[in-house]
């Protein structure tokens, strides 16, 4: 399964974290695109996704972010940060706009799916090493 954590909860491999991050946001952008009744095909639902999983990509590069990738802190809250600032910031840079109410549905809604997996990996980690 992976490594031990100092309170002896394996830790779930990179990789499979960075997967679980990557669909979170996929997932926002598919429920953002159906709620406005857009398309919701892969490629534009992977489209709406692309800068925000440009900000998790960035936020992954971090030591800090796969050391541990199932801790909400710092984990979690660093790959938020990425998503949704990176997200935000590349989305009005290419023109799609970020009006205010988005941005607040926007961390809420990718605070729920980047932060609330971890938890649950987490103990599902410990039940699994007793």
């Amino acid at each position: 399964m992976g490594r031990a954590r100092p309170g002896g909860a394996p830790v779930r491999p990179p990789a499979a974290a960075l997967a679980v991050d990557l669909l979170a946001v996929l997932v926002f952008a598919g429920v953002g695109r159906a709620s406005h009744v857009e398309g919701t095909g892969l490629l534009q639902v992977a489209g709406t996704a692309l800068p925000f999983w440009v900000g998790v990509l960035l936020a992954w590069a971090l030591p800090r972010v796969h050391r541990d990738p199932t801790r909400v802190v710092p984990a979690g809250v660093l790959v938020l940060a990425g998503a949704v600032v990176v997200g935000v910031v590349l989305r009005l840079l290419t023109g799609q706009g970020a009006a205010p109410s988005f941005v607040v549905v926007t961390v809420v809604v990718l605070a729920l799916l980047l932060l609330g997996w971890r938890p649950l990996a987490s103990w599902s980690a410990r039940r699994a090493s007793r």
